[in-house]
């Protein structure tokens, strides 16, 4: 009987990981994250990876990218210290994340926390605080960097025009470009 349950238990983290990778936003939604139109979740982790253990805490809004290795934080895991004398001691938090944001690789979202319209998350930050709408945000703790507008004026004497190219034409161009 028990190999059974060990077998199942294997079936179910397979099922997982095979779901997360087909249709990473379906299987958002079956955690209970509540999620808008046009996401796109990349490289998230099944179980209580990139959601954490209360992913019906986390709402995400319309047009949003969440890249890889980020983590939505829902709990306060170091009230573990009081534990001794609290036993049943524990802090959740909701974390909202509005329309039009992009979160950059392994950002990591904390409880309580609000991330406004038309935002984007630098790699690798840590959101403590809410995030005003029309801002970038990047560093530990995250910290206003510039506004939407300062950012794209910033992009736009970068930016390449090639997002229609082949991958093969992208790849020449950028060589060529890059020697």
């Amino acid at each position: 009987m028990r190999m059974i349950g060990v077998i199942l238990l294997a079936l179910r983290s397979v099922k997982a990981q095979i779901l997360v990778k087909l249709d990473p936003v379906s299987y958002a939604r079956k955690l209970g994250v509540r999620l808008g139109q046009g996401i796109r979740l990349i490289g998230i982790k099944p179980g209580s990876g990139t959601f954490g253990s209360e992913p019906y805490l986390v709402e995400i809004g319309d047009h949003v990218t969440v890249a890889g290795a980020v983590q939505f934080v829902t709990h306060d895991g170091g009230v573990w210290i009081f534990r001794e004398k609290e036993p049943d001691i524990d802090v959740f938090g909701k974390i909202k994340v509005g329309d039009n944001v992009f979160i950059g690789y392994g950002a990591v979202i904390m409880p309580n926390v609000t991330i406004g319209d038309n935002v984007v998350v630098g790699a690798m930050s840590v959101v403590t605080k809410n995030v005003e709408s029309n801002t970038v945000v990047a560093g530990v703790p995250a910290k206003k960097i510039y506004s939407v507008d300062e950012y794209h004026d910033i992009v736009s004497k970068k930016k390449e025009n090639i997002k229609h190219y082949s991958e093969e034409e992208k790849r020449k161009y950028l060589i060529e470009k890059y020697k």
